[in-house]
């Protein structure tokens, strides 16, 4: 049986996660990172991206936004923007999502706007994709 620790994925509207898991993954701005248990202390930044979760032998995925995640002794916190189930996601809101962040783009903008537009249009796009995901 796979050593457990806990697990707590908030965002400022609600408690998204909190169990006892085997396995969390997360996308960091250079790759995905694996924590299981007993892993060192740190700090990372966590990206705009998929969040995977290993509980009882078997991943699932949710959807987040950017923020960080800490890990410590007593388990693992991750604190995002957002995060969703992919059975939560409205494929069609996604896709206006995309189309506006992606024309956003094109225009011209400061880099804070520019930083920003790339956030929402990376969102989006993993929204989509775990939407089509779930589908099948």
């Amino acid at each position: 049986m796979a050593k457990l620790f806990n697990l707590k994925i908030l965002t400022p509207e609600r408690e998204f996660f909190d169990g006892d898991v085997e396995a969390v993954t997360a996308s960091a701005p250079d790759g995905k990172v694996t924590v299981l248990a007993d892993h060192a202390a740190f700090i990372m930044p966590v990206s705009v991206g998929v969040i995977s979760i290993k509980r009882d032998g078997a991943w699932a995925d949710s959807i987040n936004s950017e923020g960080f995640m800490e890990v410590h002794h007593e388990g693992v916190l991750i604190f995002v923007q957002a995060c969703e189930h992919p059975d939560e996601i409205d494929a069609r809101r996604a896709e206006e999502a995309r189309r506006r962040a992606d024309e956003r783009l094109r225009q011209k903008q400061s880099m804070s706007e520019y930083r920003q537009s790339k956030i929402a249009l990376a969102r989006a796009m993993a929204r989509l994709s775990a939407s089509q995901r779930h589908k099948h």
